[in-house]
């Protein structure tokens, strides 16, 4: 099993996680790698072990608990791993989604015995793939007194940036149906695709919503992401399906995200696929004012949907903060700036041990 150096140098430690490939669904040797440096090098921290995911927390008795989350799997790679260090910047799948978040925040987990609030730390598997099969749910269903907390701080890249709260995403599918026929006897048949014609129509037409919360401007979209018919190179069509995608400001419940797209969509059948709520920004709760004062930053929203949106389903306020460029996150350049990673750091610790800035 590699070992990790949870004392050593975030940047270093970044680069060691990303070294222990984690593909969603393979995470298993970097959680064994992450449960054993917690037990040997945090004494401090009482250790629990769920699937392959890793958690820790302090019982210092203070009167708020901050919980740090970072997931600890990557999208499949792309000939970036292992990691590549030049001129001030770390290289390799992962290194801004999330593993230089993980990395912050398991430094921390060593390095502060004496932290100001009492101090969860939660490294989760399975967020870059399907919703049920998130660490994070499993951790909620069998453990979750270990996701109480006053603030929850998940280190989602944000480019050393508060973002607050998240969008709301449905997916729906949208049919028509036609009547089959021979490509040469086109007008005995009624080409399903043609009609499709109609959805392509209203969504090119569509204005999107841009809303102020708290501060924080959220922009909805609405847009086809998908599109599927035909049967052969001489048949006029049946079916088409339509597969459209609605990112939705955390104002809107999911109900009346999934009514609003009801009524964009008027007259044509329709079947919900996925449907995740969002999150409001929350940062007049104490705990995540405080933060705020500390990053120094201004908040803005985030867009996409991330797990803040399980925490605030469980009424605790939460926050994206990480080093990581979200632009970056996902693609075969993957990278991070080493100074991003020391800076994110000083902001954390500042925050935890209670030092002026």
């Amino acid at each position: 099993m590699p070992a990790l150096d949870l004392t050593s140098d975030p940047v270093t430690l970044t680069a060691a996680m990303v070294d222990i490939a984690s593909v969603s669904g393979d995470e298993r040797r970097l959680a064994d790698a992450l449960e054993a440096a917690l037990r040997t090098q945090a004494p401090h921290l009482e250790v629990l072990r769920s699937g392959d995911a890793v958690l820790a927390r302090t019982d210092l008795g203070r009167p708020h608990r901050v919980l740090l989350a970072g997931h600890i799997d990557t999208v499949p790679i792309a000939d970036n791993v292992p990691s590549r260090r030049a001129d001030g910047i770390v290289h390799g799948c992962g290194t801004s989604d999330m593993k230089s978040g993980d990395a912050v925040f398991a430094h921390l987990a060593a390095t502060l015995a004496e932290p100001r609030h009492d101090l969860t730390l939660v490294f989760y598997d399975c967020e870059e793939i399907e919703a049920e099969r998130n660490g994070l749910g499993r951790i909620e269903r069998e453990h979750r007194d270990w996701l109480d907390a006053d603030l929850a701080i998940l280190g989602e890249p944000t480019d050393g940036t508060l973002e607050a709260g998240c969008q709301g995403t449905l997916r729906v599918e949208l049919r028509t149906a036609g009547r089959r026929s021979h490509s040469a006897r086109s007008w005995l048949g009624d080409n399903a695709i043609h009609r499709a014609g109609e959805i392509l129509s209203r969504l090119a037409a569509y204005r999107p919503r841009w809303v102020d919360i708290d501060g924080c401007e959220y922009r909805e979209g609405l847009q086809a992401v998908r599109i599927g018919g035909g049967v052969a190179g001489n048949v006029v069509p049946d079916e088409c399906v339509v597969t459209v995608n609605f990112r939705f400001a955390p104002d809107r419940s999911a109900e009346q995200a999934v009514e609003h797209v009801r009524e964009v969509f008027d007259g044509f059948p329709l079947v919900v696929t996925d449907l995740s709520p969002g999150a409001l920004p929350g940062l007049s709760a104490p705990a995540a004012a405080e933060f705020v004062a500390a990053t120094g930053a201004v908040p803005r929203a985030k867009y996409g949907w991330t797990d803040v949106s399980r925490f605030a389903a469980l009424g605790i306020p939460a926050v994206n903060y990480g080093p990581g460029d979200p632009n970056l996150a996902h693609t075969r350049e993957e990278h991070v700036a080493e100074d991003a990673i020391t800076a994110c750091t000083e902001v954390l610790r500042r925050y935890l041990a209670g030092r002026p800035a």
